[in-house]
């Protein structure tokens, strides 16, 4: 018969009992059920585990209802530890209720998941795994608890948790390797000092490894990042220890390919991620000499773009590297004397120079003094280690060829520093801080940059001791480089004996570099 609701009884006439009050009335017993399951496992403490039935009946409730699950799901690790027998079972009816539609109940089953390893670790590798995978989540609290879940399983096993996290980086869907990386990155920082031990970061140097063989660049840099804040790292060798990293990243063993955009980006990559860790004992001296034999012969071929130029880029970056260089052998270092020589111009026969007063139309010479500072700068640090390769007396004609190129760029050089001390001069600092002003300002820094190598080079013999700061990087003082400061000599052109009016050439200079 119907019952008033209208729903259909499906028991026998003589009870009269509809279903709809039927499932209340079990609900109401599961529920009291487990309490008093809970409390007879509670009260037993160690004995726990000679009431198996009534934890059975808790892992049964899983496919209760939802007030049922969720004190399943606090149940069910508080006693896991008495019923090793009974673990697989366990364990897959709390990862059903982190399935659960219910998002509260999923919540719940996940922040209890580390506890089920606090005295046995055979599962958390699993546990990890699956953590991991919940990271993808969408809804932001159940995120927060998932993170809060995995730092808590950090605490309990660090090892076995890191084993879990690369195994879905290395393996896992493109989503939550992504959400895996994130998290090292974002979280990493937070696991206690005394969890990091050193044998659990040389296992994380040891998965990235494995991680590297196959990377976006921007995982490469995250991944660097990360291995940067280690502590075990920290050290000298630690430091030489990522440079070798990415010594490997940057595959310095295989030829350059100067057209494939990239190949140019992979190895400049690489040199800004080693670049923080070179010093006078972790040397950069691999990639100066790669950069030296293998790029800048094929410089020209690098594609540059209206935006970006790449091989400026290239330059500043050999620049950088070269205070930290050790001996990079006299290959690499003709290879940069060559590069250098084709930004600094032969002047034009003197004879022809006194007759017509000018340079022949289309010949005047194109002064790229960015390119020219970071070659200079180059060369500068690296010819100090062998000082033969200009005054050897097999080299003689090669100094000469070189001290007159020096004098014929210099001459050009004043000409454009003093166009830019012109322009600066009487300026103000908020004028000084305009966009064209800014321009000049570096231009001026790289000019004057210029003008010291080359009176330490135009020395007889050349010196190295003259110390520059690179005008592109920033500086913590005032440079001097507006009015108010004394004016340089004007270098090799205060040796120069004529002193009759001669018609010199007029140089073509760049405009202010734009770096």
């Amino acid at each position: 018969p119907n019952c008033m609701s209208g729903t259909q009884c499906v028991l026998c006439p003589a009870q009269r009992t509809c279903v709809t009050v039927l499932q209340n009335s079990v609900t109401m017993t599961s529920v009291e059920l487990l309490y008093k399951n809970f409390g007879v496992l509670a009260d037993a403490k160690d004995q726990a585990a000679q009431h198996e039935t009534e934890y059975l009946e808790i892992l049964s409730a899983v496919k209760g209802e939802n007030n049922v699950k969720r004190l399943a799901a606090q149940f069910i690790p508080r006693f896991f530890k008495h019923f090793p027998n009974l673990s697989e079972q366990s364990l897959d009816a709390q990862l059903d209720l982190c399935e659960d539609e219910d998002s509260s109940i999923r919540r719940q089953a996940i922040k209890e998941l580390p506890n089920l390893c606090k005295t046995n670790n055979d599962h958390l590798i699993r546990i990890s795994d699956v953590l991991t995978q919940l990271l993808q989540t969408e809804d932001a609290s159940e995120l927060s608890v998932v993170t809060t879940a995995l730092i808590a399983l950090f605490k309990v096993n660090a090892i076995g948790t890191l084993n879990g996290l690369f195994s879905q980086i290395l393996h896992g869907e493109e989503t939550v390797r992504e959400c895996a990386i994130k998290f090292l990155s974002s979280k990493l920082s937070k696991i206690p000092l005394e969890v990091m031990t050193r044998e659990v970061e040389e296992l994380l140097v040891t998965e990235t490894r494995k991680v590297l063989a196959d990377v976006t660049r921007d995982e490469f840099v995250t991944f660097m990042q990360i291995l940067a804040g280690l502590q075990s790292l920290q050290t000298v060798s630690g430091r030489q220890q990522l440079v070798d990293l990415v010594v490997e990243q940057a595959e310095l063993n295989k030829q350059f390919q100067a057209d494939d955009s990239n190949c140019v980006d992979r190895l400049l990559d690489c040199i800004r991620q080693a670049m923080p860790l070179f010093s006078r004992n972790v040397q950069s001296t691999k990639f100066v000499a790669y950069v030296c034999t293998a790029v800048l012969p094929s410089l020209d071929a690098v594609t540059s773009t209206e935006d970006r130029d790449v091989r400026l880029e290239v330059l500043k970056l050999l620049a950088e590297m070269s205070p930290y260089c050790g001996d990079v052998g006299n290959d690499s270092l003709a290879n940069l004397y060559t590069c250098l020589l084709e930004y600094m111009p032969t002047p034009p026969a003197e004879a022809e120079n006194e007759e017509n007063g000018s340079v022949p139309a289309g010949a005047e010479p194109q002064l790229q003094f960015s390119y020219v500072e970071c070659l200079m700068f180059a060369f500068h640090q690296t010819a100090r280690k062998h000082p033969d390769f200009l005054t050897s007396e097999e080299n003689a004609d090669r100094l000469k060829d070189f001290r007159t190129r020096l004098q014929y760029f210099a001459r050009g050089l004043q000409v454009y520093i003093k166009q830019l001390r012109l322009a600066l001069q009487g300026k103000t600092g908020e004028q000084l801080k305009t966009a064209e002003n800014k321009i000049k300002v570096v231009a001026l820094r790289t000019t004057s940059n210029i003008n010291v190598l080359i009176k330490d080079l135009f020395h007889n013999p050349p010196s190295y001791k003259s110390a520059v700061g690179l005008s592109w990087k920033p500086t913590t003082k005032p440079s001097g480089d507006h009015e108010g400061t004394k004016r340089p000599g004007s270098g090799p052109l205060e040796t120069s004996p004529p002193k009759r009016a001669v018609n010199r050439p007029k140089h073509s200079c760049e405009q202010p570099p734009t770096s």
